[in-house]
């Protein structure tokens, strides 16, 4: 009698993060016959949307953000809400009957034989035979290392605070606010506040934005994205050139210029452009008014790079985030030298097959429309060196 041993046991693929990624990417590997174990440190899924501002949208419309295998309801509207983004995802949870499990944080992966293994909360070690690390380009909160910021912070105790923290203009309501940071969210911050009650906003411009409008005649300006992001750079930043003198006013007699590096050139160093939801008109309105950008704090003042000196009654930085990837595998020589991933969608590194990143790029053709498209590239990929059943 010839005795067959027993299989070896097929890992599941382990997706970290609960994020539109992580969730895109085991839906499509799902949808594959692949089994894929969604890792999320905090109690729910789209737990950054559920962090973000209550003013906050899409920035690119509702048919070109869907992500695999379920449409974006039409009642959300065509530049849909924070709110109805995290509704969007628990309803794409369910109907794809993801395998998530929540409260588990990994804290770091190692490579072991052909698998790999995942520290994570409570002394677990989780053995998968691949990796998708989607744990988000907004990660953690980063404030500058600005000269007297910790006496700052110590003297006045909440009045500075990151954007992650912010949620209404209620609070600032005949406050003086100073805006730190021209991105998106620092300038849908500034117009926000001015909105809502605020006495007097500032908005602290280290580097010019390019300024775009959401929409021109109907036209989305995810649509130019997307038609312009296979183009060279020097080409792109000219056709940005000359669309910003017909479509986006100029506003350096309000102290925003036009910058001086092209479209394309910025958001190649990581600056994708200002959406406009009602900056340009609190500007021009003078609720909003630009200042020389922070270089640090002093006797409770915020000292400016013009050498003027303010003292608001608050301080919103919207400073950006670090991916902090560094701890769960910058052992693995994976990352470059700004903490990113060397690789992103279906390559691996080469020091690390069966490892995949994604939502680590800032694209201007939209994000949700990236992380889709790397969803099926990588679930592609994945199935495709699935271990055959034996006969």
């Amino acid at each position: 009698m010839v005795i067959t041993p027993p299989a070896p046991p097929v890992h599941p693929v382990y997706v970290i993060g609960g994020g539109p990624g992580g969730l895109a990417v085991a839906a499509a590997l799902r949808a594959r016959g692949v089994r894929a174990v969604v890792l999320e440190k905090s109690d729910a899924v789209g737990a950054s949307w559920r962090a973000h501002y209550d003013r906050l949208r899409l920035h690119t419309t509702r048919r070109l953000s869907a992500l695999p295998g379920l449409r974006i309801p039409r009642s959300f509207g065509r530049w849909v809400a924070r709110a109805d983004v995290v509704r969007y995802l628990e309803t794409y949870a369910e109907k794809h009957e993801l395998e998530l499990v929540t409260g588990v944080e990994v804290h770091r992966i190692e490579r072991a034989g052909g698998d790999w293994t995942l520290h994570a909360t409570g002394g677990r070690r989780l053995t998968g035979r691949a990796v998708v690390v989607a744990t988000g380009y907004n990660h953690t909160p980063h404030l500058p290392e600005w000269p007297g910021l910790d006496a700052y912070l110590d003297a006045s105790g909440d009045r500075l605070l990151h954007a992650r923290a912010y949620r209404t203009p209620g609070p600032y309501e005949g406050k003086d606010v100073l805006v730190v940071g021209a991105g998106n969210t620092g300038a849908e911050i500034a117009a926000d506040l001015a909105d809502g009650g605020a006495a007097r906003v500032r908005l602290a411009v280290r580097t010019v934005p390019h300024i775009v409008r959401r929409t021109t005649l109907g036209w989305p300006a995810q649509r130019s994205g997307i038609l312009v992001r296979r183009l060279p750079v020097a080409l792109v930043d000219r056709l940005g050139a000359l669309l910003a003198r017909f479509a986006a006013p100029d506003l350096t007699a309000h102290g925003l210029p036009r910058p001086a590096k092209g479209l394309a050139t910025r958001q190649r160093e990581g600056a994708i452009p200002v959406q406009d939801v009602g900056l340009v008109d609190a500007v021009r309105a003078g609720k909003v008014e630009i200042v020389a950008a922070v270089e640090g704090f002093e006797d409770g003042e915020v000292v400016l790079a013009d050498g003027s000196r303010i003292a608001p009654d608050a301080v919103i930085a919207a400073t950006g985030y670090r991916r902090a990837l560094e701890p769960l595998l910058g052992h693995l020589d994976v990352l470059d030298g700004r903490g990113l991933p060397v690789t992103h969608g279906a390559r691996s590194p080469r020091e690390a097959p069966g490892l995949y990143f994604t939502g680590f790029t800032n694209p201007i053709s939209g994000m949700f429309r990236e992380l889709a498209m790397d969803a099926e590239r990588i679930a592609r990929r994945i199935a495709r060196s699935a271990p055959k059943p034996s006969r």
